[in-house]
C-alpha cells in the first residue's frame, strides 16, 4: 500500500528522526517512514506486524499509550479522530516537531459522527502553531470519496 500523499509531501521537507503513527492500521505511512531513515513507533489497537518498527498494541480511547512529552520530531494521525488526543500530541512533539493531522469532515448525512470535525474545528485545536498545510475538501491526492480536514502545524 502507498503512503499518505500529504505525508510523502510533507516528509520531504523533515530532516529524519523520531516518528509516532497513532491509529497506524496497516503501517503503510509507519513503513514508508522507516524506509527512510525515520525511528517510528506505531499504535493501533489491532495487532500488525510492521517490520522496521516499534509496534504498540493499546487503545488509544482508553489512554493505554501514553505520549512522553518532548519525545517526537514528527507525529502523524491519519483518518482518525481522537479529540484529547490533540494536547498530547502537542506536548508530545518536540520544539521544531510536525504534527500531520488528516480526519473527516462533516458531511450532509454525517452530522452525529463523533468520528468527524467541523470545518474550521481542527484548525482551532493548533492556534498558535505555525500551520504550513490546512485543507478541507477531497483529500490531497487520495480517491477516497469523504471529504477530510488535513492540517500540518510545527511546534514553536
Amino acid at each position: 500500500m502507498e503512503p499518505t500523499p500529504l505525508l510523502v509531501e510533507t516528509a520531504r521537507n523533515l530532516s529524519s528522526g523520531r516518528a509516532l503513527d497513532l491509529a497506524c492500521g496497516s503501517g503503510r505511512n509507519s513503513v514508508w517512514l522507516a524506509e527512510r531513515g525515520w525511528q517510528v513507533t506505531a499504535v493501533d489497537r489491532s495487532p500488525v506486524t510492521i517490520p522496521m518498527v516499534d509496534m504498540h498494541v493499546a487503545d488509544l480511547e482508553k489512554h493505554e499509550f501514553p505520549i512522553a512529552e518532548a519525545s517526537w520530531d514528527l507525529i502523524v494521525v491519519c483518518r482518525y479522530l481522537q479529540r484529547d488526543l490533540f494536547e498530547p500530541i502537542k506536548r508530545g512533539l518536540k520544539p521544531g516537531g510536525v504534527a500531520l493531522v488528516i480526519v473527516l469532515l462533516m458531511e450532509p448525512g454525517h452530522e452525529r459522527s463523533r468520528f468527524s470535525v467541523q470545518p474550521g474545528e481542527l484548525a482551532k485545536y493548533f492556534e498558535g502553531w505555525a500551520i504550513s498545510h490546512y485543507h478541507e475538501g477531497k483529500a490531497s491526492g487520495e480517491d477516497h470519496d469523504r471529504a477530510v480536514a488535513e492540517l500540518v502545524a510545527t511546534r514553536r
